[in-house]
């Protein structure tokens, strides 16, 4: 039953033709598990927050940095180098008391997934790489709990419900990984878009809980946050749902499937240690040129990521070559390009990036 206290905080929900007191007990009789609490994550727990979800679980195990906060909404500068779980629930707990909030600081992975998400009824993906989107759906099946699906890439938002009510799968709309290697930091991303597809995912959720409206189940909207134009496509059903047993989801191995396995081609921080100073070594920045802080190396070349296809005008194509940018997702790609593009001979890139060898201090 809600207390005098809660129907005063809900007043103006409750009014809502369709919700009203039952609506809103099925809210807070909820639980929700997100996945992720960055750009999509940020605008999906404030509004489960607001509308009075019972008990919001909230998994991340990055820490806050400064290139999160254009997009980030729950952090501020003070929460810089904190963890992004427990920042939010601090956050949160000052929105509304009355939720039970639970924090898993860890990197998602099949044993935890298999752990925690038998204790909520919807997930809510807001992660940013197919692994984990795989996994999640895997997970869900055997358990058969629903769960949100949103991606970002550059301008354009991608939102769909998989899972409900033997809906179709994450599976049954890409049966298979897509290949793309890019991330927000390579290409950007739109702040705004984030709070636009968020909000979306937790009207979703609220949807499901209060059994209102038409949950987006079978359908993918993708929407162009440019032309504010949405496009609608149908989702088919597999013949026959993938569906593997608990000890099967244990033993795949989602980041070899997705093509985000450990790259042959990464340098560690101690190899790039040991060679650093090297005469027989080339070391190419491919940070954009107002990114900071500068390198002060004398086998250093300074070459955009968009500019690599001028690279054998000033890089020897013979000489052992390093790449390096911030975290090591661009210089994943730049080195790629200059060995199968630019026929490179020895080319690989720092695992981890600047950030690895400099430190967070230093940027």
């Amino acid at each position: 039953m809600l207390s005098s206290k809660e129907k005063y905080r809900y007043d103006r929900q409750i009014k809502l033709h369709g919700l009203g007191l039952d609506g809103q007990e099925k809210l807070k009789n909820a639980s929700v598990l997100v996945i992720g609490a960055g750009g999509l994550g940020c605008p999906v727990l404030m509004y489960l927050t607001g509308a009075g979800v019972g008990k919001i679980g909230i998994a991340d195990a990055d820490t806050i940095n400064e290139t999160n906060l254009h997009r980030q909404v729950l952090f501020s500068v003070s929460d810089i180098g904190n963890n992004k779980a427990f920042a939010a629930k601090d956050r949160l707990s000052k929105l509304n008391p009355e939720i039970t909030f639970e924090t898993f600081p860890k990197m998602l992975d099949n044993k935890l997934a298999l752990e925690i998400f038998q204790e909520y009824e919807i997930i809510v993906d807001a992660t940013d790489n197919f692994s984990a989107r795989y996994l999640i759906n895997d997970v869900c099946v055997f358990y058969n709990k629903p769960f949100v699906f949103a991606s970002l890439f550059k301008t354009e938002g991608q939102l769909s419900v998989f899972n409900y009510k033997n809906g179709p799968t994450y599976r049954c709309l890409f049966p298979s990984p897509p290949v793309s290697s890019e991330s927000c930091e390579d290409v950007g991303v739109n702040g705004i878009l984030c709070g636009i597809i968020g909000t979306k995912q937790a009207n979703e959720v609220l949807k499901m809980i209060t059994e209102m409206g038409e949950v987006m189940s079978g359908k993918l909207e993708i929407y162009d946050s440019l032309t504010n134009y949405s496009t609608i496509v149908l989702i088919d059903s597999a013949t026959s749902v993938f569906r593997i047993s608990d000890e099967e989801i244990l033993a795949f191995d989602y980041q070899y499937f997705c093509g985000e396995h450990e790259d042959r081609f990464s340098l560690s921080l101690e190899e790039f240690k040991k060679i650093i100073h090297s005469d027989q070594i080339q070391i190419v920045d491919i940070r954009q040129d107002w990114e900071e802080p500068k390198i002060q190396l004398k086998s250093k070349f300074e070459i955009p990521l968009q500019n690599l296809e001028m690279a054998d005008q000033k890089l020897n194509p013979e000489i052992k070559t390093v790449v390096v940018c911030k975290y090591g997702n661009r210089s994943k790609i730049g080195a790629e390009y200059l060995r199968k593009q630019k026929k490179f001979n020895d080319v690989s890139f720092l695992k981890g990036g600047l950030l690895e060898w400099l430190g967070q201090d230093n940027f």
